[in-house]
Order: C-alpha cells, then structure tokens, then sequence
C-alpha cells in the first residue's frame, strides 16, 4: 500500500513542490508550524528512517541542506531548523523550517 507521500510523489494528491531529484521531493507542509514549513522526503518508501543504507541517508541531508539554504535566503530569518519525524506516518521525513525569531 502507498503511503501519503508516495502518493504526493506521483501527483495522486496535490502538493506545493519545492524542490525534487531522481531520489528527493520537497514540498511545503499543509499545516506549517511556521511560514516556509518544508517536508523533505525520499522517494524511497520506507517505515524507518535508520533502514535506509547509508547512501540514501546522507543524500537525504544533503539535499535538505539545499532547501534550507533557499529557505534562510528567502525567509529573513536567524537559522533554519532541521527535523527529523516519522511518528504519524510511517517514512523518514527531513522537515526545514525558518525558525521563529525573525532578525530586525
């Protein structure tokens, strides 16, 4: 079975793209905990993030540095959070969000 985000892969269900390779898709969270909420997920369907081989893991970083380097330029803003999850929907999900504390 699919899981919600194979889905959005596939354009099954709509999504807001940020960004996607041959391995990645970014694309903003549809309940953002603030402006700029990103998710950053493998195309790999897996249930734990710590099953994916090594490569896959690394690459997963890195191209969520990609996003939150995009997002610290686009956003005025202090840092950029990195977040891993997984508990409501089983796959590893890398999320980047502007943090709170806007610089002046």
């Amino acid at each position: 079975m699919s899981s919600i985000f194979t889905k959005i892969i596939h354009g099954e269900i709509p999504s807001h793209q940020i960004a996607e390779n041959e391995d990645y898709f970014a694309f903003l969270d549809i309940q953002p905990i603030v402006e700029g909420h990103t998710l950053v997920i493998p195309k790999t369907e897996i249930d734990y993030i710590f099953d994916l081989d090594n490569q896959t893991l690394l690459g997963l970083h890195l191209f969520a540095k990609k996003i939150a380097l995009a997002l610290r330029q686009t956003f005025d803003c202090a840092r950029v959070s990195l977040i891993v999850a997984g508990f409501e929907v089983p796959t590893p999900i890398s999320t980047s969000s502007p943090a709170t504390q806007w610089t002046t």
